[in-house]
């Protein structure tokens, strides 16, 4: 019946993916799911290192007490935290109760994504939106608008409002 669910959240590390991730922490997250950051890097970036190894598959899911030292995940994995989205992740981890994991894939974000949800697996996904305008998006194309269409599991969108 309390079956652990998976929920992935997008994150760059950027104000649009904060504003997603705080969303699911506010609208989907329940005590004992799995919070699964999912943070996609260009491929290729690292030769003769621990990364080579992953670049097909992905990183391990990395634990937050891990990537909560973002000097050590920047020098084992490539990325860097932000301290807002650290503290965002942490408070979750106790007031919601939940387990917080990182994995982090390298390529192109919108196929890394839909291979994220299978490979995890993900019981669903929130990305945050950009706001691409109509031109930007015909030339650069959407990352949101490729997972929803080609996922495997239920993608929410999460739009950042200005204001």
């Amino acid at each position: 019946m309390s079956e652990t669910r998976r929920v992935g959240v997008a994150v760059d590390f950027s104000a649009c993916s904060r504003v997603a991730l705080k969303w699911a922490i506010d609208n989907v997250l329940r005590k004992g799911d799995h919070l699964i950051l999912v943070n996609i890097l260009p491929e290729g970036r690292e030769e003769g290192t621990e990364i080579q190894l992953w670049e097909v598959t992905g990183s391990p899911l990395i634990p937050l007490a891990e990537f909560r030292d973002p000097n050590n995940v920047a020098k084992k994995y490539g990325t860097k935290p932000d301290a807002e989205t650290l503290e965002i992740v942490s408070s979750a981890a106790t007031k919601k109760e939940v387990e917080v994991l990182m994995k982090i894939f390298w390529g192109d974000a919108r196929e890394k994504l839909c291979e994220a949800v299978d490979s995890i697996p993900l019981d669903c996904l929130i990305v945050g939106n950009r706001g691409l305008g109509k031109l930007k998006r015909a030339i650069l194309g959407s990352v949101s608008n490729y997972v929803v269409n080609h996922s495997s599991c239920p993608v929410t969108v999460v739009k950042q409002v200005d204001g």
